[in-house]
């Protein structure tokens, strides 16, 4: 019996991410294009990313079934038992013999077949061990009676033990096991209409493909869109829809552009915002895309060029260094690298290859990066500083140290009035406005990716 095409484009994806240190996401939507039947795009979609998500937890379903706690060194023959265990565990429509087999054939079919065996035993163990069947709970009894609660919660949640620790001690138990859980959720999938003129040809397109569209959860224009292969679809090959979450499109409508601005985007690439803020300015304005790496420009051109946007000059430079432009922009974006643990749904290897340390040396960076754009900035002009993070030290505390060495030349301005603006009439619960007056989602809150964002102004010259 073949593998699965499903199998097998998650399998090759998983062994990507471990050894290029690739984003599943960008290669899941590389291979599941128009020639991949919906059912097992869904499938391979839940797979690479369910595998990624619940790794800790695997892992420890896995060694438990080990005659010894040594790891499995080859990372295809681990790969294969993660799938096979998270299918037993999670996919209660998969039968067990299917689990079982596809797995020890994927170990064959990446030229293990000495390890096939070996595969075959641990998996037919684990189905019959209630410790592997139909619930994360079921772990618990097994966790050593002197485990630290972080590890505990962190195995149960398939989180790193330092990322639970420290998220304790800043939301607490309640909000953090939220949040834990939020991040082993399938992520909602929104987008909006890039081409007005296209909104119905974009819906049936959407539609073909299996997809339902319904209305923003956050933001008035935005569209959720559920099932089926958007990917595939026309509405996204051809630019008129543009996928993105709505906390990422609500970065860009906070910079508040107004038609004929000129506009600096600083952090540009993929181009997600990029978009949102070139329509914001029309056809009168013009955008500055700018990008550290050359390849992510051209990519990003490309995008815009699908698009039909034609106001936006992309560039390369490294924006950590003196910029070399000799005029002040009237809205500046400064989207910077992050640790992006507000996108841990979306992204699940990012908390696999997060570090503690990597805290203090992107503080430093985006601490550059936010220096350097704020003299560019035109009188009055609005510059919005973002993260994709739920970090303090990336967010508030970066703002906070550029800020106060700036003397009395910039102030925060209170992102209140300018969300009401934009936000749907539908959006419920916890604010998306801090009492900072800062913009701030949370996603088990919001149901969206968790982003920070804060809008600065310069204040009026004393001369």
């Amino acid at each position: 019996m073949p593998i699965s095409q499903a199998r097998t484009i998650a399998f090759d994806v998983l062994v990507r991410v471990a050894k290029q240190d690739a984003y599943a996401d960008d290669l899941l939507r590389a291979e599941l294009d128009e020639n991949v039947k919906t059912e097992d795009a869904g499938l391979a979609t839940e797979l690479a990313l369910g595998v990624l998500r619940w790794q800790r937890l695997l892992d420890f379903v896995i060694d438990h079934h080990l005659k010894k706690s040594a790891d499995v060194a080859d990372i295809e023959v681990r790969i294969a038992l993660r799938m096979g265990i998270y299918q037993l565990l999670f996919l209660d429509r998969v039968p067990a013999r299917a689990a079982v087999h596809e797995s020890v054939e994927l170990v064959k079919r990446a030229r293990k077949r000495s390890a096939a065996p070996f595969v075959n035993a641990i998996l037919r163990k684990a189905a019959k061990d209630p410790l592997s069947r139909n619930s994360t709970d079921a772990v618990v009894p097994f966790f050593p009676a002197d485990l630290p609660v972080a590890d505990r919660v962190g195995i149960q949640y398939s989180h790193p033990t330092w990322m639970v620790e420290r998220w304790l001690g800043i939301f607490g138990d309640e909000r953090t096991r939220a949040l834990l859980h939020s991040n082993n959720r399938v992520p909602i999938l929104s987008g909006y209409l890039l081409d007005l003129v296209r909104s119905g040809d974009a819906a049936k397109s959407l539609e073909r493909t299996g997809c339902r569209i319904l209305p923003g959860r956050l933001l008035r224009d935005a569209w959720v869109l559920e099932g089926g292969n958007p990917a595939a679809s026309e509405a996204v090959r051809c630019g008129w829809v543009a996928i993105q979450d709505e906390a990422s499109q609500a970065v860009a409508c906070l910079i508040a552009a107004d038609p004929g601005n000129s506009a600096l985007d600083l952090c540009a690439a993929p181009g997600g915002k990029t978009m949102r803020l070139a329509r914001a300015v029309g056809p009168k304005g013009k955008v500055i895309a700018a990008d550290l790496h050359v390849h992510r420009v051209r990519a990003m051109q490309a995008r815009l060029d699908l698009a039909g946007i034609r106001n936006v000059e992309t560039i390369a430079l490294d924006a950590e260094q003196p910029l070399p432009f000799e005029r002040t922009f009237e809205r500046i974006l400064v989207d910077v690298p992050c640790t992006g643990t507000g996108t841990l749904a979306r992204h699940p290897e990012i908390r696999w290859k997060l570090r503690v340390e990597d805290l203090r040396v992107l503080h430093d960076r985006q601490a550059r990066l936010l220096r350097n754009a704020l003299p560019l900035l035109a009188q009055h002009g609005r510059l919005v500083y973002s993260t994709c993070s739920l970090e303090p030290e990336e967010n508030e505390l970066v703002v906070r140290e550029v800020l106060g060495a700036s003397g009395d030349r910039f102030h925060i301005v209170n992102a209140r009035p300018t969300v009401e603006n934009f936000l749907g009439e539908t959006v419920r619960g916890e604010s998306v406005v801090s009492s900072e007056g800062f913009f701030r989602t949370f996603p088990p809150a919001h149901g969206t990716d968790g982003f920070f964002a804060t809008s600065i102004e310069r204040r009026a010259s004393k001369d």
